[in-house]
């Protein structure tokens, strides 16, 4: 039988016009639309595919590094330096779990976002949910920034980092006010303002997280500096006598003090939660493929930082660890220089917010514009409500930081239990929906586990954190 080869009109025509477009233009089809269905997004994501590994490792590892790092040594109070250390290890892998099975069903989906996998999942009810999580707890954390570095209110016993701060009628000179005297142009309000100028806004103007490379290594370094200064002052006051062992397992003498022990929790959670910026970094690395390693190095580089950082810090402060161990830098350290090493810590630690604030602030824009917005052209390609957008949340930051007088029992009642939603809850519900067949049973198990273990630790927390701060309302009760 013989066999013939059709050749398609189609594709016949097509190699036609590829010969003529170089000396002839295509005829125009008035009634075709000016621009192609999603010609926009195409041509973004095509140009925004350029990122490196070093620079995916350093935009996910500033996600995880923030303001958490000063709290977990604290958290080696409560635990004992063991036990702690293995909690670290444990939620590490635990979130490279919830993680890896996020963008395992964001890629079955074929979902470019996290609130795309959501509404894949659950429809739009779910994404909803999801942003609404994102917004509360992204808005939140940026607060607890501004207030650390301009030390308007007295969070975590600190906050005095660069202007200093009253509180109960003590006032805390910050480091410029130590410097240069009390002034109008160091007080909380300027340097808030002059920081939100001066770095907030040129560094929330990119429009992908690729061109914060620079930023994000920087932010690592300046906590690894943090980290050095602990362990050289640390290293030192061993060898001079004056360090004790610490606990390594926690003090448990009666039921209050074991309900204490779930306290950490919502600090562990926090510490390592990026969820919501892998998809963006997934999208703009030059090869997919990649972003598993990406997050793995990642969670290894933090988890060897927070290791070091809460065994250097408890060890160095003891039992005397506070809440936020900036809080021991503004006191005598006992050793030569202990001034100035007070100072480039808290400063370094005021700059390593500065440039955690873009990161956080890229994935706040980005679903404030999907929850407005759901239907609109990406938000890349609309400079009029990019820089609305970025201007109304900057704004709303900057008086959240000025005007909420104490917003620390807010962040841990909403921020902390938004924030375990975000990390846990919603990866593991997404499993356990498996619209498209491919969680495995050790998938399920594990997304039980992750959701039980959230659920029960952050009402323990709360029951816990509710029951303080009642107690320091009603000292008599």
């Amino acid at each position: 039988m013989e066999t013939k080869v059709v050749t398609s009109p189609k594709r016949k025509t097509m190699t036609n016009d590829n010969k003529e477009t170089k000396n002839s233009r295509k005829p125009i089809n008035e009634e075709s639309p000016l621009l192609p269905k999603n010609h926009a997004t195409e041509e973004f994501k095509f140009d925004a595919k350029r990122a490196s590994f070093t620079a995916s490792v350093f935009n996910i590892s500033t996600s995880i590094i923030g303001a958490g790092i000063m709290a977990l040594p604290a958290t080696m109070k409560v635990l004992g330096l063991g036990l702690g250390i293995g909690m670290i290890v444990f939620v590490a892998i635990l979130t490279e779990g919830s993680l890896e099975m996020l963008l395992r069903f964001s890629r079955v989906g074929d979902s470019q976002s996290y609130g795309e996998v959501m509404r894949d999942a659950f429809g739009r009810a779910g994404r909803l949910l999801l942003q609404i999580c994102i917004l509360v707890n992204n808005v939140g954390t940026l607060i607890v920034y501004m207030i650390i570095i301009a030390g308007l209110y007295w969070l975590f016993q600190s906050g005095d980092v660069l202007s200093g701060t009253s509180s109960s009628g003590i006032h805390h000179a910050g480091v410029m006010e130590g410097w240069f005297g009390e002034h109008w142009w160091n007080g909380r309000t300027f340097v808030l303002l002059v920081t939100t100028i001066s770095v907030f806004t040129p560094l929330a103007c990119f429009k992908r997280m690729d061109s914060l490379r620079y930023s994000s290594a920087l932010a690592v370094a300046l906590a690894v500096v943090f980290l050095v200064i602990t362990a050289g002052i640390t290293i030192i006051k061993f060898f001079n006598g004056s360090i004790a062992m610490p606990r390594l397992l926690p003090n448990v003498t009666d039921i209050t003090s074991i309900w204490n022990l779930f306290t950490v929790v919502p600090v562990l959670v926090t510490a390592f939660i990026c969820h919501f910026n892998v998809h963006t970094i997934d999208n703009e690395l030059e090869d997919s493929s990649l972003i598993r390693p990406v997050v793995q190095t990642s969670l290894a580089l933090c988890s060897i930082v927070y290791v070091l950082t809460s065994f250097f810090g408890f060890l160095l402060f003891g039992d005397s660890t506070l809440d936020d161990v900036l809080a021991n830098f503004n006191t005598n350290l006992g050793i030569p220089y202990g001034s100035l090493l007070n100072d480039v810590v808290r400063i370094s630690y005021a700059l390593h917010l500065m440039l955690v604030f873009p990161i956080l602030f890229y994935p706040l824009r980005l679903n404030l514009d999907g929850l407005l917005f759901p239907s609109a052209r990406p938000l890349v390609v609309d400079n009029l409500r990019f820089g609305l957008i970025s201007i109304g949340l900057l704004l709303l930051v900057f008086l959240g930081a000025n005007f909420i007088p104490n917003i620390w029992d807010v962040f841990q009642f909403t921020g902390a239990t938004a924030t375990v939603w975000i990390g846990f809850i919603f990866p593991a519900a997404i499993a356990l929906r498996d619209r498209h067949g491919i969680a495995t049973k050790k998938d399920k198990i594990l997304s039980v586990f992750m959701i039980a273990l959230a659920v029960f630790s952050n009402m323990v927390a709360i029951y816990s954190d509710a029951y303080a701060l009642f107690k320091e309302n009603h000292p008599y009760v």
